[in-house]
């Protein structure tokens, strides 16, 4: 028999990979030691000052190559044109309070000792989500480059030279032998495990399951560390999801390289949910790995 591509996997040969009996249903939020959750505005976006949803943008060529992790598994991104037409994305620089603090700039060590840069975010005190190209390269044809990366830098809310904590360096991380194996974008997630229980400081974000009809309607928000603009500072925008797949959920939200792992994620009244996990640029619309119950039942046992 196949063996099921949401197996997990992990870095740590000691530890416990069961997944947990997991239902799609969500994940509450955390929002941190004396945090108080902020409310989203009317059109399910982040209320940052100034921003408004923007209209359908035209077509925009690709800026070049970026140093970011998804190129140590890909080269140049096979679909590299992520921002479409004018260039929405606001610069968060209030980036210590809830919930932009859940965010986190990486610092990434391949095996090989490469350095590149992505992007996670807290689903619990412990752990944070990511792609699975940001935790294992895959397919790089460079000697001694794939596999597990050496380690991770970890930077919640780091705005460029203003740092709200950490950093916290982990060893630790998990994905799926979908991903680890086969190299499928179906199953680009994983998650890295801290040594530390910093997120009990900055506050997680839920995560939950939702139909496709449901997630149709949703507004859809990325925060994350693009390479094209200043080094180590925090980017936002948001647009209503576009279209929904099986394992995936496309959207016309401007990235960059360098937002591999970041969250796209719904706002519930003052709660935060992942939908996805952004890993690939589009010539018209961006993608992430869809959390299904497969996907829910992991981020759950390694939340725990």
């Amino acid at each position: 028999m196949p063996q099921d591509p949401h197996t997990p996997v992990s870095s740590d040969p000691a530890a416990g990979l069961l997944p947990a009996d997991g239902q799609p249903v969500s994940q509450p939020p955390g929002t941190g030691a004396g945090g108080e959750p902020a409310p989203g505005s009317s059109t399910g976006t982040e209320p940052v000052e100034g921003y408004e949803l923007p209209e359908a943008p035209e077509a925009d060529p690709f800026a070049g190559p970026v140093a970011d992790i998804g190129e140590a598994s890909f080269g140049r991104p096979s679909d590299p044109e992520t921002v479409h037409g004018p260039d929405d994305r606001v610069q968060i620089t209030n980036t210590c309070v809830y919930p932009w603090r859940v965010h986190c700039f990486l610092e990434i060590t391949a095996a090989d000792g490469s350095a590149w840069l992505g992007t996670g975010w807290f689903i619990g005190p412990h752990t944070i989500a990511t792609a699975g190209h940001v935790v294992h390269i895959k397919n790089s044809g460079v000697p001694g480059r794939d596999g597990w990366v050496r380690s991770i830098k970890v930077w919640p809310g780091r705005n460029g030279s203003t740092v709200c904590y950490g950093p916290v360096v982990s060893t630790s991380f998990r994905s799926v032998t979908g991903w680890t194996a086969n190299g499928d974008e179906n199953y680009d997630y994983g998650a890295i495990i801290l040594p530390t229980d910093l997120g009990a400081q900055t506050g997680w974000f839920g995560f939950g399951v939702w139909s496709d009809a449901d997630l149709l309607q949703v507004t859809g928000n990325i925060a994350g560390y693009p390479a094209d603009k200043p080094y180590a500072t925090l980017w936002y925008d948001a647009r209503r999801i576009d279209s929904v797949g099986p394992r995936k959920v496309y959207y016309d939200i401007d990235t960059f390289g360098g937002q591999s792992g970041s969250s796209v994620y719904r706002i519930i009244g003052n709660d935060r949910y992942g939908i996805a996990v952004h890993a690939y640029g589009g010539a018209r619309v961006n993608s992430g790995t869809r959390i299904t119950t497969p996907v829910y039942n992991n981020f759950a046992a390694w939340k725990a």
